[in-house]
This record gives C-alpha cells, structure tokens and sequence, in this order.
C-alpha cells in the first residue's frame, strides 16, 4: 500500500487528486494540508511514502516547504504545478531542490481526459514510491567519479566502421536532473548535433531548453520547424508536438514538428517519433541514449536504430529515479553499455 499527503490551498484540487488516487486500491491517502506549513507537520507525524505538493499557497509555498522536507524528512515529492511559463520556471527550481517529478496543475483538463490523467498519475505515484529517495547518493557518487578519458582528437573516433553523426537522447519521469549530469559535460566542439526528447507539457520545453543552455557549453535550444541540425547544438523536442528529424534535398537535416492530432504516441514529446526518424536519416550511424522514465517509450525507435546499425546506451537501475524507460530496453537486449547516469557523458564523448 502506497500512503499519499495531498498539499494543496484549493478545496477542490484536494478532492479532485484525491478521487483520482484513491480509485487505485493500492494507494491510500493518509492526509491533506492546505499549506506547507501543515505539509512539514504531517510529513513527520504520519511519515508518508509519496507526497504531492501544490507550489502557491498560504503562509508557505511550496518550495520553501519542499526544501524544508527534503532537509528533515526526505520523502519523494510531486509537484503539482501551473502550466504556465512562469509555473515552469518555479518546477525546474522544485526539481532542482529534489522533487521527483511535476505534474501540470491544468484544471479544464480534469474532466476532458480524466481517465488518461488518472492512469498516469497513478501509475507515477506508485513507481516513484517503490523507488524512494535516490538523490543523497547520485549526488555523491556524481562528486567522485570521473569522465573516461577523451580522445584529444574528438570526433576521429570510429565505432567498428562505422563513425557516429547524431546523438539522440529520450528521457520521462527524472529526466530534467538527469540530463543535467550528462549534457554539460560535454565539450562545446563536439562535433554532432544531439537530440532530446524529454516529457514535458508545452511552456516547459523552453524554459527548460534555456536553463540546461546556462549550464552547459554546448548551446542548447528549444528545436523550431525547418531548423537545420548542426554540430556541437542541443535540441529540445518542443512539448507543442513531436519531433522528427527528415532529410532535405538529401543532404541537409531538419527539424519537424507534428501537431498533437498523432493518436500513434501516448507521451509527448515521443521519444518514438524521435528515435525512429533519428534511424530513418541516419543509418549506422545513430548514438540512441535512454534515460530515467516511466513506460517504455523509445523501444520501438531503438529497435530500429539497432536494426540499422546504430549503438545505444541505457541508464543504470540504481542512478534512475524510474527505471521503466531503460528496463524496457534493456530487457529487450538493446543495450550496448548500461552506465550510471554520471558516466553516460564521458561515453558519449568517447562514441564519437
């Protein structure tokens, strides 16, 4: 049984998560509070297994409350947050500050796809339960290890015969911390473009695009339709659609985004659509990388990068905050390496 903290100011978001938590019989919720001055009492007085935390309230955000539990209490907290841009910025800071995952606080949605919202939710509750607190020891472990050492020739590298022209990167549930120990590590004259579908609704992929930009020295931006991919530039899979990479005149390689009409992909950005265009355009010669996340999105597209010659990497069990998105790969016999997410990097590095 997974025991549940609602913290949220509105009467109706309480009822509403809730119901929806509560239809799963293998959660219980143990308690409600309306602000994060009540979150931190209850955190240690009824010691839940997961906590969803709304970020505005009363007397205490949600923030400075997170911080305080994550200090005194660790227990894996789920931001409830505005779809906003400004709501994205203030989620990145949450998870920054040790949240698990987010998810969009977008009322009008409860009753057009409750259903779908339910399953996810339930499901991500449940996952991250069973995972617990995984942040004390990545963090740790990211201090003492070292990047493999690098050819000082970069990009002369060559995999079999084969020489790798695209890196292409699928992450879910932990994916924005996750990303930020692989992509700034990397050098700014690398010398292919590198791809990123990370879930996550519309106004986050900016905001998230710009401050992985700031810690990185590669440049890292938010992908736009027709942009040409170039060498040593991050692209962030737009949340307005999935992306897909496509040749033009046969030489250059561009952006394109889809609209959300595709019923094909259940998650958004689909790391799928990505990976299987990545196959498509270059065969033989894809780096498919899989991260932290819930579900199994990104098989089918590794299933064709392998099929056509490519290499993929697989983050460890230990170091993910959910293992289903790597499990699936991995069981499947997909993986050439499976590092911890601190070493995926200097592999990276060394691939190409």
């Amino acid at each position: 049984m997974v025991n549940v903290l609602i913290v949220d100011d509105s009467a109706f978001m309480r009822n509403a998560l809730s119901s929806m938590l509560s239809s799963d019989p293998e959660i219980k919720i143990i308690g409600t509070a309306k602000d994060g001055m009540e979150a931190i009492e209850k955190v240690q007085l009824l010691k839940p297994d997961v906590v969803t935390m709304d970020i505005e309230m009363p007397r205490m955000d949600g923030l400075t409350a997170l911080k305080n539990i994550m200090e005194k209490n660790p227990v894996p907290v789920i931001m409830v947050s505005s779809i906003t841009t400004e709501g994205a910025k203030v989620t990145l800071d949450a998870l920054d500050l040790g949240a698990a995952d987010f998810i969009p606080k977008n009322l009008s949605e409860l009753s057009v796809n409750i259903v779908k919202i339910k399953g996810i939710l339930t499901e991500k509750v449940k996952t991250i339960a069973r995972k617990g607190i995984i942040r004390n020891r990545i963090k740790k472990t990211s201090n003492i290890q070292k990047l493999p050492e690098v050819s000082k020739h970069i990009g002369s590298n060559v995999i079999g015969e084969r020489r790798i022209a695209i890196v292409s990167i699928g992450t879910s549930t932990g994916g924005p911390k996750a990303l930020q120990e692989v992509i700034p590590k990397i050098p700014k004259d690398f010398p292919v473009p590198i791809v990123v579908a990370q879930h996550m609704p519309p106004n986050f992929t900016k905001p998230f695009a710009e401050r992985l930009d700031q810690l990185s020295l590669l440049t890292v931006k938010e992908a736009e339709e027709g942009e040409p991919l170039k060498p040593g530039l991050v692209f962030v899979a737009p949340g307005k659609g999935n992306m897909r990479i496509a040749r033009k005149k046969g030489i250059e390689t561009v952006v394109n985004i889809t609209e959300y009409h595709e019923e094909e992909f259940l998650y958004r950005p689909s790391v799928d659509a990505l990976m299987l265009s990545v196959a498509e355009c270059f065969p033989g010669r894809a780096l498919g990388v899989i991260l932290t996340g819930m579900g199994n999105d990104g098989l089918k597209g590794l299933i064709m990068i392998k099929r056509t010659g490519g290499r993929i990497f697989a983050q460890n069990e230990e170091t993910c905050v959910v293992y289903g998105m790597p499990k699936a790969v991995i069981e499947a016999g997909l993986a050439d390496k499976v590092l911890p997410v601190e070493q995926i990097a200097g592999e990276i590095i060394n691939a190409v």
